[in-house]
Protein backbone atom coordinates (compact mmCIF):
# COMPACT_ATOMS: atom_id res chain seq x y z
CA UNK A 1 0.00 0.00 0.00
CA UNK A 2 2.87 2.27 0.66
CA UNK A 3 4.38 2.00 -2.57
CA UNK A 4 1.06 2.03 -4.18
CA UNK A 5 1.08 5.37 -2.40
CA UNK A 6 4.38 6.47 -3.77
CA UNK A 7 3.46 5.78 -7.14
CA UNK A 8 0.50 7.96 -6.96
CA UNK A 9 2.30 10.96 -5.77
CA UNK A 10 5.43 10.20 -8.31
CA UNK A 11 2.29 10.25 -11.21
CA UNK A 12 0.46 13.53 -9.71
CA UNK A 13 3.80 15.18 -9.29
CA UNK A 14 4.82 14.38 -12.76
CA UNK A 15 1.65 15.76 -13.93
CA UNK A 16 1.91 18.34 -12.47
CA UNK A 17 5.03 19.84 -13.69
CA UNK A 18 3.76 18.47 -17.22
CA UNK A 19 0.65 20.73 -16.28
CA UNK A 20 2.11 23.64 -15.54
CA UNK A 21 5.26 23.29 -18.40
CA UNK A 22 2.13 23.50 -21.03
CA UNK A 23 0.07 26.03 -18.99
CA UNK A 24 2.95 28.20 -18.45
CA UNK A 25 4.18 27.55 -22.32
CA UNK A 26 0.45 27.96 -23.68
CA UNK A 27 -0.07 31.04 -21.91
CA UNK A 28 2.99 32.74 -23.17
CA UNK A 29 2.53 31.61 -26.98
CA UNK A 30 -1.46 32.61 -26.52
CA UNK A 31 -0.51 36.51 -25.74
CA UNK A 32 2.42 36.07 -28.59
CA UNK A 33 -0.64 34.65 -31.34
CA UNK A 34 -2.77 37.49 -30.12
CA UNK A 35 0.05 39.93 -30.66
CA UNK A 36 1.37 38.74 -33.80
CA UNK A 37 -2.67 37.83 -35.12
CA UNK A 38 -2.83 41.94 -34.79
CA UNK A 39 0.46 42.29 -36.46
CA UNK A 40 0.06 40.11 -39.35
CA UNK A 41 -2.43 39.01 -41.91
CA UNK A 42 -4.48 35.48 -42.61
CA UNK A 43 -2.07 35.32 -45.81
CA UNK A 44 0.39 35.17 -44.07
CA UNK A 45 -0.32 32.35 -41.12
CA UNK A 46 -1.64 30.56 -44.23
CA UNK A 47 1.49 31.04 -46.51
CA UNK A 48 2.59 28.59 -43.28
CA UNK A 49 -0.69 26.51 -43.79
CA UNK A 50 0.61 25.95 -46.72
CA UNK A 51 3.70 23.76 -46.13
CA UNK A 52 2.93 22.67 -42.66
CA UNK A 53 1.55 18.65 -44.09
CA UNK A 54 4.82 18.43 -45.76
CA UNK A 55 7.05 19.33 -42.86
CA UNK A 56 4.48 17.31 -40.51
CA UNK A 57 4.69 14.54 -42.62
CA UNK A 58 8.39 14.55 -42.98
CA UNK A 59 9.44 14.96 -39.13
CA UNK A 60 6.75 11.68 -38.64
CA UNK A 61 9.94 9.60 -40.18
CA UNK A 62 12.55 11.60 -38.22
CA UNK A 63 10.69 10.76 -35.05
CA UNK A 64 9.97 6.75 -36.90
CA UNK A 65 8.00 5.62 -33.85
CA UNK A 66 11.56 5.00 -31.87
CA UNK A 67 10.72 7.45 -29.61
CA UNK A 68 7.41 5.45 -27.93
CA UNK A 69 9.41 2.35 -28.74
CA UNK A 70 11.83 3.27 -26.33
CA UNK A 71 9.75 4.14 -23.42
CA UNK A 72 7.38 0.94 -24.06
CA UNK A 73 10.76 -0.99 -23.86
CA UNK A 74 10.98 -2.48 -20.30
CA UNK A 75 14.77 -2.71 -20.07
CA UNK A 76 15.99 0.25 -22.53
CA UNK A 77 19.59 0.70 -22.38
CA UNK A 78 22.07 3.50 -23.32
CA UNK A 79 23.13 1.44 -26.50
CA UNK A 80 19.04 1.63 -27.41
CA UNK A 81 18.91 5.54 -26.73
CA UNK A 82 22.36 6.47 -28.82
CA UNK A 83 21.31 4.01 -31.74
CA UNK A 84 17.85 5.91 -32.08
CA UNK A 85 19.57 9.46 -31.08
CA UNK A 86 21.87 8.70 -34.59
CA UNK A 87 19.42 7.65 -36.49
CA UNK A 88 17.19 10.18 -35.73
CA UNK A 89 19.69 13.01 -36.57
CA UNK A 90 20.26 11.14 -39.91
CA UNK A 91 16.81 10.84 -41.06
CA UNK A 92 16.05 15.05 -40.23
CA UNK A 93 19.20 15.58 -42.53
CA UNK A 94 17.96 13.48 -45.34
CA UNK A 95 14.16 15.10 -45.22
CA UNK A 96 15.69 18.06 -45.06
CA UNK A 97 17.92 17.32 -48.52
CA UNK A 98 14.51 16.29 -49.78
CA UNK A 99 11.88 18.88 -48.69
CA UNK A 100 15.19 21.61 -50.11
CA UNK A 101 14.90 20.03 -53.74
CA UNK A 102 10.77 19.40 -54.16
CA UNK A 103 10.63 23.01 -52.61
CA UNK A 104 10.15 24.52 -56.20
CA UNK A 105 7.47 21.70 -57.52
CA UNK A 106 5.64 22.75 -53.77
CA UNK A 107 5.65 26.49 -54.47
CA UNK A 108 4.16 25.72 -58.04
CA UNK A 109 1.39 23.31 -56.83
CA UNK A 110 0.46 25.94 -54.76
CA UNK A 111 1.35 28.73 -57.58
CA UNK A 112 3.20 30.78 -54.29
CA UNK A 113 7.01 30.98 -55.15
CA UNK A 114 7.79 32.60 -51.79
CA UNK A 115 7.37 29.40 -50.91
CA UNK A 116 10.37 28.19 -51.76
CA UNK A 117 12.50 30.21 -49.39
CA UNK A 118 9.66 29.39 -46.71
CA UNK A 119 9.94 25.56 -46.86
CA UNK A 120 13.89 25.51 -47.25
CA UNK A 121 14.47 27.43 -44.15
CA UNK A 122 11.77 26.24 -42.16
CA UNK A 123 12.64 23.14 -42.81
CA UNK A 124 15.71 23.37 -40.43
CA UNK A 125 13.18 22.09 -37.70
CA UNK A 126 13.44 18.23 -38.98
CA UNK A 127 17.73 18.24 -37.61
CA UNK A 128 16.27 19.53 -34.71
CA UNK A 129 13.73 17.20 -34.36
CA UNK A 130 16.08 14.34 -34.53
CA UNK A 131 18.02 15.63 -31.62
CA UNK A 132 14.94 16.36 -29.23
CA UNK A 133 12.93 13.25 -29.95
CA UNK A 134 14.99 11.29 -28.06
CA UNK A 135 15.52 13.61 -25.55
CA UNK A 136 11.81 13.94 -25.14
CA UNK A 137 11.65 10.16 -24.96
CA UNK A 138 14.34 9.84 -22.22
CA UNK A 139 12.87 12.60 -20.02
CA UNK A 140 9.33 10.46 -20.44
CA UNK A 141 11.09 7.26 -20.06
CA UNK A 142 12.36 8.19 -15.69
CA UNK A 143 9.85 10.06 -15.95
CA UNK A 144 11.39 13.61 -15.17
CA UNK A 145 8.91 16.02 -16.47
CA UNK A 146 9.91 18.92 -14.70
CA UNK A 147 12.94 18.92 -17.08
CA UNK A 148 10.48 20.10 -19.39
CA UNK A 149 9.19 22.82 -17.49
CA UNK A 150 12.45 24.48 -17.67
CA UNK A 151 13.32 24.07 -21.62
CA UNK A 152 10.09 25.14 -22.97
CA UNK A 153 9.81 27.93 -20.47
CA UNK A 154 12.72 29.56 -21.69
CA UNK A 155 11.93 28.46 -25.20
CA UNK A 156 8.54 30.00 -25.71
CA UNK A 157 9.35 33.00 -23.85
CA UNK A 158 12.55 33.95 -26.08
CA UNK A 159 11.10 32.98 -29.00
CA UNK A 160 7.93 35.13 -28.23
CA UNK A 161 10.13 38.14 -28.10
CA UNK A 162 11.79 37.44 -31.26
CA UNK A 163 8.57 36.44 -33.18
CA UNK A 164 6.94 39.36 -32.07
CA UNK A 165 9.93 42.30 -32.42
CA UNK A 166 10.38 40.84 -36.41
CA UNK A 167 6.49 41.21 -36.99
CA UNK A 168 6.33 44.82 -35.24
CA UNK A 169 9.40 45.40 -38.07
CA UNK A 170 7.22 44.00 -41.17
CA UNK A 171 8.92 40.71 -41.68
CA UNK A 172 5.35 39.29 -42.28
CA UNK A 173 5.85 35.32 -42.52
CA UNK A 174 9.82 35.13 -41.72
CA UNK A 175 8.18 36.77 -38.33
CA UNK A 176 6.09 33.22 -37.73
CA UNK A 177 9.39 31.50 -38.95
CA UNK A 178 12.26 32.84 -37.16
CA UNK A 179 9.73 32.61 -34.26
CA UNK A 180 9.10 28.72 -34.68
CA UNK A 181 12.90 27.94 -35.41
CA UNK A 182 14.31 29.54 -32.17
CA UNK A 183 11.46 28.00 -30.36
CA UNK A 184 12.86 24.44 -30.95
CA UNK A 185 16.67 25.34 -30.79
CA UNK A 186 16.37 26.89 -27.65
CA UNK A 187 13.93 24.05 -26.36
CA UNK A 188 16.66 21.76 -27.39
CA UNK A 189 19.57 23.65 -25.96
CA UNK A 190 18.18 23.98 -22.76
CA UNK A 191 17.20 19.93 -22.58
CA UNK A 192 20.74 19.24 -23.38
CA UNK A 193 22.18 21.04 -20.44
CA UNK A 194 19.79 19.99 -17.98
CA UNK A 195 19.31 16.14 -18.67
CA UNK A 196 22.82 13.98 -17.52
CA UNK A 197 22.16 11.46 -20.86
CA UNK A 198 24.62 11.81 -23.61
CA UNK A 199 24.68 9.64 -26.77
CA UNK A 200 27.79 7.47 -26.55
CA UNK A 201 29.91 6.23 -29.98
CA UNK A 202 27.14 3.20 -29.98
CA UNK A 203 25.17 1.61 -32.83
CA UNK A 204 22.93 -1.35 -32.52
CA UNK A 205 21.58 -2.78 -35.54
CA UNK A 206 19.97 -5.50 -33.82
CA UNK A 207 18.17 -3.61 -30.96
CA UNK A 208 17.21 -1.25 -33.83
CA UNK A 209 15.60 -3.92 -35.88
CA UNK A 210 13.78 -5.48 -32.17
CA UNK A 211 12.36 -1.39 -31.90
CA UNK A 212 11.78 -1.30 -35.39
CA UNK A 213 9.40 -4.41 -35.21
CA UNK A 214 7.07 -1.95 -32.76
CA UNK A 215 7.81 1.27 -33.97
CA UNK A 216 7.12 0.89 -37.38
CA UNK A 217 3.60 0.30 -36.98
CA UNK A 218 3.58 3.80 -35.15
CA UNK A 219 5.51 5.07 -38.13
CA UNK A 220 2.60 4.55 -40.42
CA UNK A 221 -0.03 4.87 -38.01
CA UNK A 222 1.53 8.04 -37.32
CA UNK A 223 2.26 8.74 -41.09
CA UNK A 224 -1.55 7.90 -41.74
CA UNK A 225 -2.74 10.43 -39.08
CA UNK A 226 -0.36 13.29 -40.31
CA UNK A 227 -1.62 12.99 -43.89
CA UNK A 228 -4.90 12.59 -43.24
CA UNK A 229 -4.38 16.06 -40.41
CA UNK A 230 -3.35 18.26 -42.58
CA UNK A 231 -5.25 17.07 -46.17
CA UNK A 232 -8.03 19.92 -44.77
CA UNK A 233 -5.01 22.47 -45.09
CA UNK A 234 -3.79 20.76 -48.62
CA UNK A 235 -7.62 20.83 -49.67
CA UNK A 236 -8.50 24.45 -48.50
CA UNK A 237 -5.12 25.86 -49.99
CA UNK A 238 -5.20 24.26 -53.22
CA UNK A 239 -9.36 25.25 -53.88
CA UNK A 240 -9.63 27.88 -51.90
CA UNK A 241 -7.28 30.59 -50.54
CA UNK A 242 -4.49 30.97 -48.30
CA UNK A 243 -6.59 33.85 -46.40
CA UNK A 244 -9.20 30.87 -45.83
CA UNK A 245 -6.75 28.50 -44.71
CA UNK A 246 -5.31 31.35 -42.60
CA UNK A 247 -8.77 32.00 -40.87
CA UNK A 248 -9.41 27.68 -40.91
CA UNK A 249 -5.89 27.60 -38.55
CA UNK A 250 -6.28 30.42 -36.49
CA UNK A 251 -9.82 29.43 -35.34
CA UNK A 252 -8.15 25.69 -34.88
CA UNK A 253 -5.59 27.90 -32.30
CA UNK A 254 -7.18 28.25 -29.16
CA UNK A 255 -8.77 24.94 -29.19
CA UNK A 256 -5.79 22.96 -30.28
CA UNK A 257 -3.74 24.72 -27.25
CA UNK A 258 -6.11 23.56 -24.62
CA UNK A 259 -6.11 20.36 -25.82
CA UNK A 260 -2.83 20.66 -25.88
CA UNK A 261 -2.50 21.87 -22.85
CA UNK A 262 -4.58 19.68 -20.71
CA UNK A 263 -5.17 16.44 -22.08
CA UNK A 264 -2.04 16.61 -23.90
CA UNK A 265 -0.34 16.66 -20.93
CA UNK A 266 -2.13 14.24 -19.03
CA UNK A 267 -1.75 12.01 -21.85
CA UNK A 268 2.14 12.10 -21.73
CA UNK A 269 2.44 11.16 -17.98
CA UNK A 270 -0.24 8.43 -18.81
CA UNK A 271 1.41 6.51 -21.68
CA UNK A 272 4.84 5.70 -19.96
CA UNK A 273 2.72 5.01 -16.53
CA UNK A 274 0.63 2.73 -18.28
CA UNK A 275 3.88 1.28 -19.94
CA UNK A 276 4.80 0.42 -16.26
CA UNK A 277 2.29 -1.72 -15.15
CA UNK A 278 1.10 -3.53 -18.75
CA UNK A 279 1.35 -6.72 -16.87
CA UNK A 280 -1.76 -5.65 -14.59
CA UNK A 281 -4.47 -5.73 -16.52
CA UNK A 282 -6.81 -5.15 -13.95
CA UNK A 283 -4.68 -1.99 -12.66
CA UNK A 284 -4.38 -0.89 -16.28
CA UNK A 285 -7.95 -1.04 -16.84
CA UNK A 286 -8.21 1.33 -13.41
CA UNK A 287 -6.12 3.90 -14.50
CA UNK A 288 -7.57 4.17 -18.30
CA UNK A 289 -11.13 4.76 -16.72
CA UNK A 290 -9.41 7.16 -14.88
CA UNK A 291 -7.52 8.98 -17.32
CA UNK A 292 -11.06 9.10 -19.41
CA UNK A 293 -13.28 10.07 -16.95
CA UNK A 294 -10.98 12.82 -15.67
CA UNK A 295 -9.74 14.38 -19.11
CA UNK A 296 -13.80 14.23 -20.37
CA UNK A 297 -14.58 15.92 -17.01
CA UNK A 298 -12.01 19.00 -18.27
CA UNK A 299 -11.88 18.87 -21.21
CA UNK A 300 -15.39 18.52 -22.16
CA UNK A 301 -16.89 22.25 -20.03
CA UNK A 302 -13.71 23.85 -21.51
CA UNK A 303 -14.14 23.13 -25.48
CA UNK A 304 -18.18 23.05 -25.06
CA UNK A 305 -17.74 26.71 -23.13
CA UNK A 306 -14.83 27.72 -25.77
CA UNK A 307 -17.36 27.29 -28.50
CA UNK A 308 -20.28 29.46 -26.62
CA UNK A 309 -17.92 32.29 -25.99
CA UNK A 310 -16.11 32.32 -29.57
CA UNK A 311 -17.45 35.27 -31.38
CA UNK A 312 -17.16 37.96 -28.32
CA UNK A 313 -13.54 36.11 -27.65
CA UNK A 314 -12.43 36.16 -31.14
CA UNK A 315 -13.65 40.32 -32.10
CA UNK A 316 -11.86 40.93 -28.40
CA UNK A 317 -8.63 39.27 -29.06
CA UNK A 318 -8.26 39.25 -32.85
CA UNK A 319 -10.35 42.27 -33.69
CA UNK A 320 -13.46 41.57 -36.23
CA UNK A 321 -11.08 40.89 -39.29
CA UNK A 322 -10.16 37.39 -38.00
CA UNK A 323 -14.74 37.03 -37.35
CA UNK A 324 -14.47 34.13 -39.94
CA UNK A 325 -12.48 32.36 -37.85
CA UNK A 326 -15.24 31.52 -35.54
CA UNK A 327 -17.40 29.03 -36.86
CA UNK A 328 -14.04 26.96 -37.60
CA UNK A 329 -13.48 27.54 -33.94
CA UNK A 330 -16.55 25.89 -32.95
CA UNK A 331 -16.09 23.02 -36.06
CA UNK A 332 -12.84 22.29 -33.87
CA UNK A 333 -14.50 22.25 -30.43
CA UNK A 334 -16.80 19.84 -31.49
CA UNK A 335 -13.86 17.77 -32.67
CA UNK A 336 -11.53 17.93 -29.76
CA UNK A 337 -14.63 17.35 -26.99
CA UNK A 338 -13.98 13.63 -27.78
CA UNK A 339 -10.34 14.05 -27.59
CA UNK A 340 -10.11 11.84 -24.26
CA UNK A 341 -11.55 9.30 -25.99
CA UNK A 342 -9.20 8.81 -28.37
CA UNK A 343 -5.91 9.46 -26.86
CA UNK A 344 -6.42 7.72 -23.91
CA UNK A 345 -8.00 4.23 -25.55
CA UNK A 346 -4.36 4.68 -28.00
CA UNK A 347 -2.02 4.77 -25.43
CA UNK A 348 -3.70 1.84 -23.48
CA UNK A 349 -3.31 -0.06 -27.01
CA UNK A 350 -0.01 0.99 -27.08
CA UNK A 351 1.13 0.60 -23.65
CA UNK A 352 0.22 -3.28 -23.94
CA UNK A 353 2.13 -3.35 -27.01
CA UNK A 354 -0.14 -3.86 -29.57
CA UNK A 355 0.67 -1.47 -32.37
CA UNK A 356 -0.64 -3.97 -34.87
CA UNK A 357 -4.13 -2.81 -33.53
CA UNK A 358 -3.06 0.88 -33.44
CA UNK A 359 -2.35 0.44 -37.10
CA UNK A 360 -5.12 -1.33 -37.82
CA UNK A 361 -7.27 1.20 -36.76
CA UNK A 362 -5.31 4.49 -38.10
CA UNK A 363 -6.15 3.31 -41.41
CA UNK A 364 -9.76 1.90 -40.80
CA UNK A 365 -10.51 5.20 -39.54
CA UNK A 366 -8.68 7.24 -42.36
CA UNK A 367 -10.71 5.61 -45.05
CA UNK A 368 -13.74 6.49 -43.47
CA UNK A 369 -12.76 9.69 -42.99
CA UNK A 370 -11.19 10.71 -46.22
CA UNK A 371 -14.26 9.07 -47.71
CA UNK A 372 -16.76 12.05 -45.87
CA UNK A 373 -14.23 14.63 -46.61
CA UNK A 374 -13.89 14.17 -50.36
CA UNK A 375 -17.48 13.91 -51.17
CA UNK A 376 -18.22 16.96 -48.91
CA UNK A 377 -15.68 19.16 -50.93
CA UNK A 378 -18.16 20.45 -53.74
CA UNK A 379 -20.36 21.69 -50.93
CA UNK A 380 -18.04 24.02 -49.25
CA UNK A 381 -15.54 24.48 -46.33
CA UNK A 382 -18.30 24.20 -44.04
CA UNK A 383 -20.00 21.11 -44.89
CA UNK A 384 -16.50 19.91 -45.14
CA UNK A 385 -15.75 21.29 -41.10
CA UNK A 386 -19.70 19.37 -40.48
CA UNK A 387 -18.42 16.20 -42.20
CA UNK A 388 -15.24 16.12 -40.17
CA UNK A 389 -17.43 16.20 -37.05
CA UNK A 390 -19.09 12.84 -38.01
CA UNK A 391 -16.00 11.71 -38.68
CA UNK A 392 -14.44 12.65 -35.05
CA UNK A 393 -17.87 10.30 -33.43
CA UNK A 394 -17.11 7.41 -35.71
CA UNK A 395 -13.66 7.08 -34.83
CA UNK A 396 -13.92 7.78 -30.70
CA UNK A 397 -15.89 4.63 -31.15
CA UNK A 398 -13.26 2.68 -33.14
CA UNK A 399 -10.39 3.24 -30.95
CA UNK A 400 -12.56 2.56 -28.13
CA UNK A 401 -13.75 -0.85 -29.51
CA UNK A 402 -10.34 -3.03 -29.14
CA UNK A 403 -10.11 -2.29 -24.92
CA UNK A 404 -13.24 -4.21 -24.98
CA UNK A 405 -11.34 -7.36 -24.97
CA UNK A 406 -7.88 -6.34 -24.09
CA UNK A 407 -8.97 -4.40 -21.15
CA UNK A 408 -12.62 -6.05 -20.88
CA UNK A 409 -13.60 -1.73 -21.08
CA UNK A 410 -15.62 -0.86 -23.67
CA UNK A 411 -17.66 2.18 -25.56
CA UNK A 412 -20.46 1.50 -23.75
CA UNK A 413 -19.25 1.40 -20.20
CA UNK A 414 -16.96 4.31 -21.45
CA UNK A 415 -19.77 6.57 -22.39
CA UNK A 416 -21.48 5.82 -19.18
CA UNK A 417 -18.71 7.30 -17.32
CA UNK A 418 -18.69 10.11 -18.95
CA UNK A 419 -22.06 10.56 -19.30
CA UNK A 420 -22.33 12.61 -16.54
CA UNK A 421 -20.18 15.26 -17.25
CA UNK A 422 -21.10 15.64 -20.58
CA UNK A 423 -24.68 16.62 -20.48
CA UNK A 424 -23.82 18.93 -18.00
CA UNK A 425 -21.54 20.83 -19.95
CA UNK A 426 -23.84 20.70 -22.67
CA UNK A 427 -26.34 22.67 -20.11
CA UNK A 428 -23.71 24.64 -18.87
CA UNK A 429 -22.99 25.50 -22.78
CA UNK A 430 -26.50 25.96 -23.93
CA UNK A 431 -26.92 28.30 -21.02
CA UNK A 432 -23.98 30.43 -21.25
CA UNK A 433 -24.67 31.21 -24.95
CA UNK A 434 -27.96 33.21 -23.76
CA UNK A 435 -25.33 35.77 -23.22
CA UNK A 436 -24.91 36.96 -26.52
CA UNK A 437 -28.17 37.47 -27.58
CA UNK A 438 -27.90 40.39 -25.15
CA UNK A 439 -26.52 44.25 -26.34
CA UNK A 440 -23.37 44.38 -24.19
CA UNK A 441 -20.39 44.97 -25.23
CA UNK A 442 -18.35 41.44 -26.15
CA UNK A 443 -15.77 42.23 -23.15
CA UNK A 444 -19.51 42.17 -20.52
CA UNK A 445 -20.61 39.27 -23.01
CA UNK A 446 -17.37 37.15 -21.99
CA UNK A 447 -17.31 38.37 -18.74
CA UNK A 448 -20.47 37.27 -18.03
CA UNK A 449 -20.28 33.99 -19.74
CA UNK A 450 -17.50 32.63 -17.77
CA UNK A 451 -18.41 33.28 -14.68
CA UNK A 452 -22.35 31.91 -15.61
CA UNK A 453 -19.85 28.82 -16.90
CA UNK A 454 -17.91 28.11 -13.91
CA UNK A 455 -20.81 28.82 -11.46
CA UNK A 456 -22.81 26.31 -13.52
CA UNK A 457 -20.64 23.33 -13.94
CA UNK A 458 -19.02 23.93 -10.65
CA UNK A 459 -21.76 23.94 -8.58
CA UNK A 460 -23.66 21.05 -10.83
CA UNK A 461 -20.74 18.79 -10.40
CA UNK A 462 -20.77 19.06 -6.40
CA UNK A 463 -24.66 18.86 -6.24
CA UNK A 464 -24.55 15.90 -8.56
CA UNK A 465 -21.93 14.47 -7.10
CA UNK A 466 -20.18 13.41 -9.96
CA UNK A 467 -17.28 11.02 -9.17
CA UNK A 468 -14.52 12.97 -11.01
CA UNK A 469 -15.34 16.50 -9.22
CA UNK A 470 -14.59 14.27 -6.51
CA UNK A 471 -11.35 12.25 -7.98
CA UNK A 472 -9.50 15.73 -8.08
CA UNK A 473 -10.51 17.53 -5.22
CA UNK A 474 -9.26 14.88 -3.46
CA UNK A 475 -5.86 14.61 -6.14
CA UNK A 476 -5.50 18.27 -5.02
CA UNK A 477 -5.65 17.95 -1.42
CA UNK A 478 -3.46 15.10 -1.20
CA UNK A 479 -0.90 16.65 -3.63
CA UNK A 480 -0.68 19.33 -0.77
CA UNK A 481 0.20 17.58 2.25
Amino acid sequence: MRKQEVNNRMVLSNLFWRFSERTAAQGVSFIVSIVLARLLTPEDYGLIGLITVFISIATVFVSSGFGNALIQKENATQTDFSSVFYFGILMGIIMYIILFFIAPFIANFYNEPLLIPVIRVLSLSLIIAGVNSVQQAYVSKIMQFKKFFYSTIIGTITSAFIGIFMAYKGFGVWALITQNLSNQVIDTCVLWFTVKWRPTFTFSFSEMKKMFNYGWKLLISGLIDTIYNNLYSLVIGKFYSAKDLGYYNRGRNIPNMVITNINGSIQSVIFPTLSNCQGDKVRLKVMVRRSIMTSTYIIMPAMIGLAAVAKPLTVLLLTDKWLPSVPFMQFSCFILAFWPIHTTNLQAINAVGRSDIFLKLEIIKKIIGFSIMVVSIPFGLYTMMIGNCFSAVISSFLNASPNRKLLNYGYREQIKDILPAMLLSLFMGGTVLLWTFTDMSSIMILICQVITGILIYVSGSKLLKLESYTYIIDMIRSFKK
